[in-house]
């Protein structure tokens, strides 16, 4: 990791901010979809986006909270274009009511940011019958991904410019079971344990991202498809965690000021994968703090993304 201000070979480090590695970049033209984006780095990497002329849709849980982040960028940048759509990435149904909206308005799509999450979260099913942090961090995302993909791909044939996927993982992706992901364990309760059910979400999103990289090069599409992973940032993905939240809290704002990073410097990651020029054609790469690089061997592991990919088609029913 390039800390305290170190730059590694893209030229930023963990210490630069979202507006730092998009500086004279300009996205008029493009249009994006963050998810998440009602706070924290979601609403951060919104603002950015908006500053560089993306026109941006903002797929939030909370209509309301979306509106008010909208509001207060567009006073800043008034020449921003930003909507706000509702998605609970913890619902099928919801992510499916999304994607039919979004695909039946005609909108273009360049720029695909999945972004929500949740961390800390005690044991609970999601509607689906999936455990929450897999539901909401990977499952819901890995839908939306595949029924946005023909929207993607006909913006990118017509556009005749390159399509990105950012799937938001995270370090934590290190801490989970020994095989990797628990495919018939991902509902036991019995067995649940916070931090490895977080990990082992973290973990599907890199699976999720390199396997879709393989699929798109296999089918000669322009879109690229990237993981990143932010930085600890005490943001509202604890909102769940109760307790461990103001721990961490705390602790960002009292011990680990310069190891914390802000929504803005924690921003960078995702904002540099889905706009920076020097990537262009890279894909299927994990990225820290502006750069390439190394997740787990389970990570890299192809033949558990295929596994993945295929546990992930049916409990999704798209098989």
């Amino acid at each position: 990791m390039w800390i305290f201000g170190w730059k590694g070979p893209s030229g930023f480090s963990a210490r630069s901010t979202a507006e730092e590695v998009t500086q004279g970049i300009d996205g008029t033209g493009l249009t994006a979809i963050v998810t998440g984006a009602s706070s924290g780095i979601g609403a951060e990497t919104t603002r950015v986006l908006a500053l560089c002329g993306v026109n941006t849709i903002m797929a939030v849980r909370n209509l309301n909270a979306g509106k008010n982040v909208k509001e207060e960028i567009t006073k800043k940048i008034p020449t921003a274009k930003i909507d706000v759509m509702e998605l609970d990435l913890s619902s099928l149904a919801s992510v499916r009511k999304f994607a039919s909206d979004y695909n039946s308005s005609g909108l273009p799509l360049n720029i695909l940011i999945n972004n929500a999450g949740i961390m800390g979260a005690p044991f609970a099913l999601s509607e689906d019958n999936i455990e929450m942090h897999f539901a909401t961090n990977h499952l819901g995302h890995f839908l939306l991904t595949n029924l946005l993909l023909d929207t993607m791909k006909k913006t990118s044939r017509k556009s005749s410019r390159e399509g990105r996927i950012v799937n938001v993982s995270s370090e934590a992706h290190r801490f989970t079971c020994s095989e990797g992901i628990a495919f018939d364990k991902i509902n036991d309760k019995s067995s649940y344990k916070i931090m490895q059910a977080y990990g082992q979400s973290k973990l599907a999103n890199i699976l999720h991202s390199n396997e879709l990289s393989r699929i798109l090069k296999s089918e000669e599409v322009n879109i690229t498809s990237n993981s990143v992973h932010p930085g600890a940032v005490a943001t509202n993905i604890l909102r769940s965690s109760g307790f461990f939240f103001d721990v961490v809290r705390v602790l960002g704002k009292y011990v680990l000021q310069y190891m914390v990073k802000t929504p803005q410097q924690g921003a960078a990651t995702q904002c540099y994968v889905a706009l920076h020029p020097q990537l262009q054609g890279v894909t299927g790469e994990y990225f820290v703090d502006s750069n390439k690089a190394n997740p787990s061997s389970l990570a890299k592991d192809a033949e558990l993304a295929k596994k993945h990919w295929d546990f992930s088609l049916s409990l999704t029913k798209q098989k």
